[in-house]
């Protein structure tokens, strides 16, 4: 029996090509985002830069979404994630999730009209990015509002849940893939594998500047280690490096060929701020970094698999709509 109103909960994402042909009008997407080319004066000439870069760009980026299967897989993981949350709300609410892609669609403008065309007027803005970043969950926050304003809607009351970095539930769900790749090694191997958790990285001015994304790394890093209890060897990476500028450090690749020097021979891959596969974790990790690895010697290498639709992820999801419905009443 639903008895409050009904909520909207709208998932945040980035958003991936939909086939080869948009892989440069994504690149332009993205690149044209504020947020992401944020240099002094760069009103003057973000479109121009974002064409540029999008154009050399795309061919190079093309390769890598033609070795996943032409296009990006994230939206439609991104709707199975919708599913599953909308299903297990609707136990207890009258929930209806719809996905807000911020770079290709469907995107702010097209979860806005859904919302309206229910007639809801709650919505729960809930980032499919655990650790908060102005360029990941800021951004998408900053477009919905911007949406909003620029369609004159009044009356519609929106709460963003910032992070959930060191949820139970969702470091209960990374622990547990672990184990899964943890049992695809030969027991006899297990205590030499090192595990080997990979971030997206970013420019290192942004966290100078006060971002709180590495920190959130850092303690969601540190829970799945404490209540992991994996008696492991384990380090903690970035990746996905853009352009010149000084990034956090150490990369992913330069993780793999230190230890590989040091003679490690077994390595299990944490995508740990990853909520579902896309071609940071199919291309980079599982396929660029795994021939880098499989090249200096290293016997096993593995990725544990993503989140997706894992029952204790959709948990902390329901979790966190369930507290914001629980602080408006």
């Amino acid at each position: 029996m639903h008895t409050q109103e009904p909520v909207a909960v709208v998932l945040l994402q980035l958003g991936g090509p939909d086939s080869l042909a948009n892989v440069r009008p994504f690149l332009y997407n993205l690149f044209c985002d504020p947020d992401i080319i944020d240099l002094p004066l760069a009103f003057l000439f973000r479109k121009p830069l974002a064409r540029l870069i999008s154009s050399t760009r795309s061919t190079k980026v093309q390769e890598y979404y033609r070795r996943i299967g032409r296009r990006s897989p994230i939206l439609k993981l991104t709707r199975r994630q919708a599913r599953a949350l909308q299903n297990e709300l609707r136990r207890t609410m009258d929930a209806h999730v719809v996905v807000a892609m911020r770079y290709w669609h469907p995107m702010t403008e097209a979860a806005l009209n859904e919302v309206l065309r229910a007639k809801i007027k709650r919505v729960i803005l809930l980032p499919l990015y655990p650790q908060y970043s102005k360029t990941t969950t800021g951004s998408s926050a900053r477009e919905w509002q911007r949406v909003v304003d620029r369609r004159g809607i009044k009356g519609l009351a929106s709460a963003l849940v910032a992070e959930y970095c060191e949820h139970p539930q969702y470091i209960a769900a990374l622990i547990r893939n672990i184990r899964i790749a943890l049992n695809r090694v030969p027991a006899k191997d297990r205590q030499r594998v090192h595990l080997v958790f990979s971030a997206h990285g970013t420019p290192v001015k942004l966290v100078q500047a006060g971002d709180p994304y590495q920190q959130q790394i850092i303690r969601t890093y540190n829970a799945v280690i404490r209540e992991g209890n994996f008696d492991l060897p384990h380090h903690l990476c970035y990746q996905s490096k853009v352009g010149p500028e000084r990034w956090l450090e150490p990369s992913l690749n330069a993780t793999i060929e230190r230890l590989a020097a040091e003679n490690v021979t077994h390595l299990v891959t944490v995508p740990i701020a990853f909520v579902s596969d896309h071609s940071e974790t199919l291309w980079e990790i599982n396929m660029e970094t795994r021939a880098l690895a499989k090249e200096r010697g290293v016997k096993h290498f593995d990725m544990t698999p993503a989140l997706n639709t894992s029952p204790l992820f959709i948990a902390a999801l329901a979790d966190l709509v369930k507290t914001t419905v629980d602080r408006w009443a």
